[in-house]
């Protein structure tokens, strides 16, 4: 599930960079190709009746990494950056069904008990990617440019990802479990006909609106700094940002924030098993995602040139932002899935919660141009505000009424 979105969201970020494409554009477009993941509830229903969810898991892995292939060879073209783009929009069509599958296997196959116990493992594979893809990958690339330039290195990374994708493909038509029930349908109308119904029954659930407004304000400081951040790094010191290379960013996000995410997942996942998701541990859980964005502020503010001390920023944020997802994720799982379609409600709620990070970090390239970097990160600061206030209002369930939810399915 990780890789594909990073390589659109983040490596693809610096990719561009390097390539001489401005910060606007590229936060522009690099987000507004995340928008399948925000309309995946739209062909949800329809994963629901036809096949098994283990199917579309593997079928979409290794569609996803042939085009990652294709899109290898458009980086030697003269166009590269529109040809580029329109093979990551089929990644990105491709990634978020299987996402939609991927979930719906691990909801029905989990207990509302197992969920919150490997939720936290769940977050920390998914970052395992992000760092991987943000990281490994991207401190190969920075070593290639040197020796083979930067259109051939990032050919190299990408033939790469598809090469993986495709082998996850493979392992997980073996490996997962297919006790999923085959569904099929009769006829185009029947599969609107479901829609239809999801619509109505995901918009009359319990306190549906105030959960919509946490999902999508949550992560709405989130946007807009993850887009910047690897811009910022890359950036000459002259306009205000850190001067690293290539490779300096992917060893920050690949040593230094791979070991802060996966811990601050884990942990977060045995907190909230043990815990369970109250007002107060999702209260903290906000707290710890949002209040490390004050670490980027403070390298825009100090511009500090060791590069230990710009690695510890990245882990403190990183950390944060394990710990802080899990509370995003378990919360849909436990008051937006349950019910009649839960693998498509799922969806919606996971859509929605990506429009509330493709919107931000759309804007995110023009604010940073405008304000520069310095004060772009205090305003990040600012935006988290909206992250507590929903985080403080929203109502949940009690435990009692997630054990009916369990039951009833």
């Amino acid at each position: 599930m990780g890789l594909p979105f990073v390589a659109l969201s983040g490596a693809s970020s610096i990719m561009y960079k390097n390539m001489g494409i401005s910060d606007t554009q590229i936060a522009l477009w690099t987000s507004l190709i995340m928008l399948p993941w925000t309309l995946k509830p739209l062909w949800g229903p329809f994963l629901e009746m036809y096949k098994t969810k283990k199917f579309f898991v593997y079928t979409t892995q290794i569609f996803t990494g042939l085009v990652f292939g294709l899109l290898a060879l458009t980086l030697q073209l003269d166009h590269f950056f529109s040809f580029s783009i329109a093979m990551l929009t089929i990644i990105a069509i491709s990634g978020a069904t299987h996402d939609t599958a991927a979930d719906g296997v691990y909801l029905n196959e989990l207990t509302p008990k197992l969920q919150a116990k490997f939720v936290g493992w769940q977050g920390a594979f998914y970052n395992v990617a992000k760092v991987f893809s943000g990281g490994a990958l991207v401190y190969l690339a920075g070593q290639l440019e040197k020796e083979i330039g930067i259109p051939s290195a990032w050919m190299v990374v990408m033939f790469i990802y598809g090469i993986i994708m495709v082998l996850l493909g493979l392992y997980n038509m073996r490996a997962l479990p297919s006790s999923s029930q085959v569904k099929t349908t009769s006829s185009v109308r029947e599969g609107f006909a479901t829609l239809k119904d999801v619509i109505i029954t995901f918009f009359q659930k319990k306190h549906i609106w105030a959960s919509l407004c946490f999902i999508v304000f949550y992560r709405f400081a989130e946007g807009q700094a993850i887009k910047i951040v690897p811009l910022f790094f890359k950036a000459s010191r002259e306009s205000g940002g850190l001067g690293l290379s290539t490779s300096e960013i992917g060893l920050l996000y690949g040593v230094f924030g791979s070991i802060a995410f996966v811990l601050g997942s884990i942990l977060a996942g045995y907190y909230v098993s043990n815990k369970g998701l109250t007002r107060r541990t999702l209260f903290i859980l906000c707290a710890f995602f949002n209040f490390p964005f004050a670490a980027y502020a403070f390298l825009a503010i100090f511009m500090p040139t060791n590069l230990y001390v710009i690695a510890a920023a990245v882990a403190i944020e990183y950390l944060g932002y394990g710990y802080g997802f899990v509370g995003l994720i378990l919360f849909m799982m436990q008051n937006i899935a349950p019910g009649k379609y839960k693998m498509a409600h799922y969806a919606f709620g996971s859509g929605l919660m990506n429009l509330g990070f493709m919107i931000p970090s759309m804007i995110s390239g023009l604010l940073s141009d405008m304000l520069g970097y310095k004060e772009f990160f205090i305003w990040v600061l600012i935006a988290t505000i909206p992250a507590f206030i929903v985080t403080w209002l929203v109502p949940l369930k009690t435990p009692e009424e997630i054990e009916n939810d369990s039951a009833t399915v």
